[in-house]
């Protein structure tokens, strides 16, 4: 039970998709399967160490607010053993990430501590969003900079990472806005709204696909430009979705999900594109 409740503490859906993400990142940036694997741990670390320590720190509001889907709120598993458990995943990031080279580990742990200072005490601040910048500009960059000789990596691959990473923080807030709310949350999608939450997250998504579309020397490719039409007619329809479910008085997901499907060919796009194009 302890090891199930460990399990879902450590935030284990978002973890493993940014996992495997990076796993991906690794296999085009060209490293070999055990410098892949390297990079694929020390993500995992990272992302181990952000969920637990989210889960240590929001405990008594969990408690309070009666999170059943939260095990330290639920009793399944201590809040020392997360807090413990967060702690020696954390330690484990540099360590795991001076195995590839200098400049990756320092690159990791930044955006480790980035996420971090998500958790507390970014989360509640106007500044949420740039957690979610410096992170997720920092992992295409960790895939590069972790290759034997640590290359620069392009400056598109990391903005476009950025702005990713932007577009995911408003897009993922934007379900819990009211919850968020009667429990003193209060990030920059809060602050801002849903309606301009859901223009950022577009806006920033959009972007981010641009940037992967033209920002690789050379002309794009077809690939690029067809994700870019792809993205600009899935966040069209869904505002227009949202529009007529709005004026017919009822509630619609629609806008959300259409921000979930750029986001996902952003990340496909951010793959297939290769880190050091």
């Amino acid at each position: 039970m302890a090891l199930r409740g460990l399990f879902r503490a450590s935030h284990p859906e978002p973890g493993l998709a940014v996992t495997t993400v990076s796993a991906l990142l690794a296999a085009g940036a060209g490293h070999s399967f055990a410098r892949g694997a390297l990079v694929t741990a020390t993500v995992l670390a990272s992302q181990a160490a952000v969920g637990w320590s989210n889960d240590w720190l929001d405990a008594a509001r969990d408690r309070t607010v009666g999170r059943a889907d939260k095990p330290v709120a639920a009793g399944t598993v201590s809040r020392t053993t997360v807090g413990v458990a967060a702690l020696l995943s954390a330690a484990a990031v540099p360590v795991l990430g001076l195995l590839t080279t200098p400049p990756a580990a320092v690159c990791i742990t930044l955006a480790l501590v980035s996420a971090l200072l998500y958790n507390a005490p970014l989360k509640r601040t106007p500044l949420s969003v740039l957690p979610y910048v410096v992170s997720f500009g920092a992992l295409p960059a960790f895939a590069v900079l972790a290759l034997p000789g640590a290359p620069a990596p392009p400056l598109w691959l990391v903005a476009a990472g950025g702005l990713l990473g932007g577009g995911a923080h408003f897009a993922n807030v934007l379900p819990d806005l009211e919850d968020d709310l009667t429990t003193g949350v209060r990030g920059l999608p809060h602050r801002l709204g849903a309606t301009a939450s859901r223009i950022a997250a577009a806006g920033l998504l959009l972007a981010a696909t641009v940037t992967l579309a033209f920002g690789p020397p050379g002309p794009p490719s077809w690939v690029g430009t067809a994700a870019l039409v792809a993205a600009a007619v899935t966040l069209t329809a869904g505002w227009l979705a949202g529009r007529a479910a709005a004026a017919r008085g009822q509630r619609s997901h629609a806008a959300f999900r259409s921000v979930i499907a750029v986001a996902l060919i952003d990340v496909i796009l951010l793959v297939v594109g290769g880190a050091v194009g």
